[in-house]
């Protein structure tokens, strides 16, 4: 892949949530982990998970060309050594290329795409995880059918109106799902701007079953 050095993108959300997230997720990882990003948009958590923890692989990926080509950029501005180049994935296209992870790290993405994407994500999270692997979420959820703040359900109607396969998810038909795909909910935890942070483990019984 040909590095444009130029073609750094910025997020001022991910500007914003970074160190929050890093805050909860670093702590869960073990020396020497590996992560799979799922639609890691402009590449600005993977250098700042990266850099934060050295010793950990972290592998990005997005099926937006324009936003591999970011992520590569950033990566080699910063001269990160222990993030790979990004993948070309989009979760429906099954089995992902890439090999078992310690943790599997989506954020903002199931609001906003529609909900057979947050099927095929859980799905091929569990194949792809190892034993007791976390599939970990970020980004805004509705709890047992009602939003949790009158921010989140203008956001909610602003996205149905742009796409009405998009929306805010309920946690409960999230984690219901996920328990179907063989991922055991763990913890939900709220985080600025009424978002959170939502872990699923997987389950000692959980069956690698390959979709496409």
């Amino acid at each position: 892949m040909t590095i444009n050095f130029t073609a750094r993108k910025q997020s001022p959300a991910a500007a914003r949530n970074r160190e929050p997230i890093a805050k909860v997720l670093l702590p869960l990882l073990a020396n020497k982990a590996s992560v799979l990003e799922i639609a890691s948009g402009t590449g600005e958590h993977a250098v700042h998970m990266a850099a934060a923890r050295p010793d950990i692989h972290w592998q990005p990926s997005d099926p937006d060309p324009n936003s591999r080509e970011s992520i590569a950029s950033w990566v080699a501005n910063n001269g990160i050594s222990n993030v790979a180049l990004p993948l070309d994935l989009d979760v429906r296209q099954q089995p992902w290329p890439v090999g078992p992870v310690h943790l599997v790290f989506c954020c903002n993405m199931i609001h906003i795409t529609p909900w057979i994407c947050t099927e095929a994500l859980v799905a091929g999270a569990n194949d792809i995880l190892k034993p007791d692997g976390i599939l970990f979420l970020y980004g805004p959820f509705s709890r047992e059918g009602a939003h949790t703040a009158l921010s989140n359900k203008a956001f909610d109607q602003s996205l149905r109106g742009r796409n009405p396969l998009w929306g805010v998810r309920d946690l409960e038909a999230v984690t219901e799902l996920a328990n179907a795909s063989g991922l055991a909910f763990k913890d939900a935890i709220p985080m600025p701007a009424n978002n959170f942070c939502v872990l699923y483990r997987k389950r000692e019984d959980s069956q690698v079953v390959w979709r496409c």
